[in-house]
């Protein structure tokens, strides 16, 4: 079997996730982009049960599945998804001392997201997923071809 092109070109896909994320935050930096990124991840999987969590993580480019599993204390129980402002002030919580996180991180995150996994492969895991998680994830936009998958 061949390896995985997500392995291959990690340093590619995570590269162009992050210039999605910094351009469409409006951050200066890969370390204000990772923090904020980091951030939405932890919040969407306290939402989880490690199965679902697993599942999840599996739709995503490998340095993001990474970054989703890292220090995840899967005996803690999900907690239920909440008002979008609570998610928002929650990620902006997270590493207070060094967060620039700014209001649209959970939507930026999510922009960029659809951006570097197959559109129906991350349809398909958001399905099986509690209440909440495919509007944690949904992105307006007019233009549906700029959510296409950019890196193949």
């Amino acid at each position: 079997m061949p390896m995985p092109w997500t392995y291959r070109h990690a340093s590619k896909e995570w590269h162009a996730f992050l210039d999605d994320v910094k351009e469409r935050m409006s951050l200066t930096s890969d370390n204000m982009a990772y923090t904020a990124v980091d951030a939405v991840l932890q919040v969407f999987r306290r939402r989880l049960t490690a199965q679902q969590g697993l599942e999840f993580a599996a739709v995503l480019p490998s340095v993001l599945r990474a970054i989703f599993v890292q220090g995840w204390d899967v005996s803690v129980p999900p907690v239920p998804f909440s008002a979008r402002s609570d998610l928002i002030a929650e990620a902006q919580a997270i590493r207070v001392n060094h967060n620039l996180t700014p209001d649209n991180a959970i939507e930026a995150t999510a922009w960029a997201i659809r951006r570097c996994t197959n559109a129906r492969d991350f349809a398909r895991v958001l399905d099986r997923m509690p209440e909440g998680a495919a509007a944690f994830w949904h992105v307006e936009t007019d233009d549906p071809a700029e959510l296409e998958q950019r890196i193949i």
